[in-house]
């Protein structure tokens, strides 16, 4: 062979070895990266006997396994379960994480739901004892399996969505906590009527009753939130109605939310209505007071480390209305990324005067001022 073929056929050679070993390490990355899947998968959670009284520590508990693939020293396993409207984090021994052994095998307990999610994270990653939506791959997440428990599972209606004030709204469905009470959200208790208001109710009969849940399908930021409402004097004390922001993640002891709550809380000699910088038990982030019967406006205007709640009897419109009261809260003041409006109304169910007919409120209009 002459010289010149020799040097062709040698950089050809060169070329593909080349092309081998990179498309060779590109499989191999493939390859090589972090998986989590389930093995033995907990029944799902089947909706017992009505009981409205019932707490998170009245769940069954059952056991899941599965085999992690590529994970690195330190890496852990989050298990969530999804049965009241929301994902909860799974406990393991008083402990968020459940180990992975030499051989990738993992183990856990977990409380009863329609859905399991694994999470493979890094050992500084902290996760929520709450949330809506999971987290995605990223942020100390390195893999994540999600499956439907074994069996058939309780059947929750399906969400509407709504549009009221010139926004879409989205309804909530199944039992959820609220208040440290066992709701269960019909989406039939939401609609608007042909005036445009919003209609919320709690029907049904004591020891089942069902509630009324909506929010915005979008984050609006800092600005002012209005809401006008007719009279909701009327309400038994047990009813509770919110008006509030909140971002879907964390418990109610420690989230970062605003509310305007208008409720007894079932004493009838309570004060009617709380502006609140959740957490509620932190000094100074709360504040109760009387109302009298009537239409009124609550709002509040949301500035960053600040937020001023005021409401005014009447229309609420700029310059007309007495203001019944307003508050500024400048301490725990949380920021807007990812929040989103919630109304909801429901049933306290430790009240001493128990919920004993339908009750229903009307808001007129919602407004939202940049």
């Amino acid at each position: 062979m002459s010289r010149p073929h020799i040097v062709a056929h040698t950089a050809t050679l060169s070329v593909l070895l080349v092309y081998f070993v990179l498309t060779g390490c590109h499989s191999s990355s493939r390859i090589s990266a972090p998986t989590i899947a389930f093995n033995k998968i907990a029944a799902a959670y089947q909706e017992g006997p009505y009981k409205t009284d019932i707490t998170e520590r009245d769940y069954k508990a059952d056991i899941v396994d599965g085999r992690v693939t590529g994970a690195r020293p330190g890496q852990r396993i989050v298990l969530y379960a999804k049965t009241d409207g929301r994902w909860g984090l799974c406990q393991q021994s008083g402990q968020p994480f459940a180990n992975i052994e030499s051989d990738g095998r993992w183990k856990g307990s977990v409380h009863l739901g329609l859905q399991y999610a694994a999470l493979l994270v890094d050992s500084t990653y902290d996760p929520r004892q709450q949330t809506e939506s999971l987290p995605i791959v990223g942020n100390g997440v390195v893999a994540l399996a999600l499956v439907n428990g074994e069996g058939p599972g309780s059947v929750l209606p399906s969400p509407k969505t709504l549009n009221f004030g010139g926004y879409e709204w989205t309804t909530s469905a199944g039992p959820i906590f609220h208040a440290g009470s066992r709701n269960f959200f019909d989406p039939a208790n939401v609609w608007t009527d042909e005036k445009g208001a919003l209609h919320l109710r709690i029907s049904g009969n004591p020891g089942k009753w069902t509630s009324a849940e909506l929010k915005l399908t979008r984050s609006l930021g800092y600005g002012t939130y209005r809401f006008q409402m007719q009279d909701v004097s009327h309400l038994e004390p047990s009813a509770v109605l919110t008006l509030i922001t909140w971002d879907g993640v964390d418990t109610e002891s420690n989230r970062h939310e605003l509310d305007v709550e208008l409720s007894r809380w079932g004493d009838v000699d309570n004060t009617n209505v709380d502006y609140v910088v959740q957490p509620y038990h932190v000094p100074g982030n709360f504040l109760a007071f009387r109302a009298p019967p009537g239409p009124h406006t609550h709002s509040f205007r949301w500035e960053p480390g600040k937020v001023t709640f005021s409401t005014v009897a009447g229309s609420g419109n700029t310059g007309g209305g007495r203001v019944i009261n307003q508050h500024v809260f400048t301490s725990g003041v949380p920021g807007p990324e990812g929040q989103s409006v919630r109304v909801a109304l429901y049933v306290f169910q430790q009240g001493h005067v128990p919920l004993s007919n339908e009750n229903e409120v009307i808001i007129d209009k919602f407004e939202y001022l940049p």
